[in-house]
């Protein structure tokens, strides 16, 4: 792959047995972009195990796999056109592997819906297509395969086109192409079908390149968590991954949730022979402040004229996987980035069925697999985005014991606190930080009592 060409990475997703694992590896073997030998381990596999060999078998990712006929694991292969490296992401279809769906379709910037031409529409193909609704995934392909099995029918393809349609544009999504395919036959992959000549549009590798990118991240407001706080001779040195954004020396900063202001002193970089000026999103960086004041894993740090939002109340769309039912009043464990908190599930405001997309109201739990929309209450703030305007820091998961048993995208706060920084605009010296920190409490009523909090 060349390493100064964008990257798009896709998820593929569908209904089991539809061929979303056949589709790339045909994709993948035409484009000659698999590793040396894979194609003759596969066949010596298929040979062993007495089975037929399948382009599916490429991507697999261990020949326990591949004996039990079935992807588990999500799997990530590279490649690449003259425009661009793509990353696609081979996402499970069975019911018990959509915890591993959603963790692949939450990285994606475009989605790949693969159904099964005679086959159609079916449940998982609904639960994907909500799914990928829920995680902002607006650039959608719809690929009918097999279409060997239907003799390249265009009415049935229409058909097909027209049922799904009903379905996801009521989620407000509108899939951007239906691609007819034949993955095993390589029927309208990489070129054009000739018993598909009523389809007038691009072949699946050329209609990848029509994809276009999202805006960057480092182009969204800075959010950047902070793992841990080191010590190295003098200095203190804040950690952690930039999410979204980019930072400079000299930049002023706000901590949240806290409130504190300062300065951007230094960028400590890991194997660098000397400090950074500046660092971008995706990059693990070190940063020095001008104020030394105590910090903390979870903090958030952002620009003061763009600061993240803050609260104990939080409306979300959960995704529940765990074997036992997600219930209220109940102590779960919160991750949200780096952020680590205990909460409870306040109501149950309605679980939605993804097949149907009804809502079911007056719900006392949550059932493997359901979809819900709830509201928690957090036993402290949490400092986050709404998840249409940064996905990064707008989505968590659930923890029930020591099992991520489910996730979730945040739609808004109940209750939300914005930090007024310009309050702090007469203060630029460092020494006057406690000053800073006492009239930011008066002016959130955090203190009601100057007495009390001296």
């Amino acid at each position: 792959m060349d390493a100064k060409k964008e990257i798009l990475k896709i998820v593929v997703v569908g209904h089991v047995d539809h061929g979303k694992s056949t589709v790339i590896g045909r994709l993948l073997y035409d484009t000659k972009a698999l590793p040396e030998g894979t194609v003759e381990k596969v066949k010596r596999i298929s040979k062993e195990t007495g089975k037929p060999f399948e382009y599916a078998y490429l991507l697999d990712a261990f020949e326990e796999e591949q004996r039990q006929g079935i992807t588990i694991d999500i799997t990530q292969i590279q490649f690449h056109t003259q425009k661009r490296n793509y990353v696609i992401i081979d996402a499970p279809g069975h019911r018990e592997f959509l915890k591993n769906m959603i963790s692949g379709a939450a990285n994606a910037e475009a989605a790949l819906l693969i159904i099964c031409a005679n086959e159609g529409i079916q449940e998982q193909s609904k639960r994907h297509g909500y799914i990928l609704s829920l995680l902002g995934i607006q650039k959608i392909y719809v690929i009918v395969n097999k279409m060997d099995l239907i003799d390249y029918s265009e009415i049935k393809f229409n058909q097909i086109k027209k049922d799904m349609d009903k379905f996801l544009n009521n989620l407000n999504v509108f899939p951007l192409k239906y691609i007819p395919v034949s993955a095993f036959n390589g029927e309208n992959i990489t070129k054009p079908s000739d018993k598909m000549k009523w389809y007038k549009g691009k072949p699946l590798l050329d209609a990848l390149d029509l994809f276009e990118k999202d805006n960057a991240l480092e182009d969204k407001p800075l959010r950047f968590p902070i793992q841990d706080v080191y010590k190295f001779d003098s200095r203190r040195i804040v950690a952690g991954r930039i999410e979204s954004g980019k930072l400079k020396v000299g930049d002023e900063i706000l901590i949240s949730p806290e409130g504190k202001c300062t300065k951007i002193k230094s960028i400590e970089g890991w194997n660098v022979k000397k400090p950074l000026k500046e660092a971008v999103a995706g990059e693990s960086v070190g940063i020095t402040l001008e104020d030394e004041f105590f910090n903390k894993r979870g903090e958030i740090i952002s620009h003061r004229e763009n600061a993240p939002s803050a609260s104990d109340f939080l409306k979300v769309n959960v995704f529940w996987l765990g074997k036992n039912p997600l219930v209220k009043n109940k102590k779960y464990k919160i991750k949200l980035v780096t952020q680590e908190v205990e909460g409870e599930i306040h109501s149950i405001d309605k679980v939605i069925d993804a097949t149907t997309l009804k809502a079911i109201e007056n719900v006392g739990e949550v059932k493997t697999n359901d979809v819900a929309e709830v509201t928690l209450k957090l036993k402290e703030k949490v400092v986050f985005d709404s998840f249409s305007s940064n996905p990064n820091t707008g989505r968590f998961v659930i923890v029930d014991g020591y099992d991520v048993c489910g996730g979730g995208i945040i739609s808004r706060a109940k209750t939300e606190e914005k930090y007024n920084t310009s309050t702090f605009k007469w203060f630029e010296s460092k020494n006057l930080y406690m000053l800073k920190s006492l009239i930011f409490k008066l002016f959130t009523g955090k203190i009601k009592n100057i007495k009390n909090s001296t």
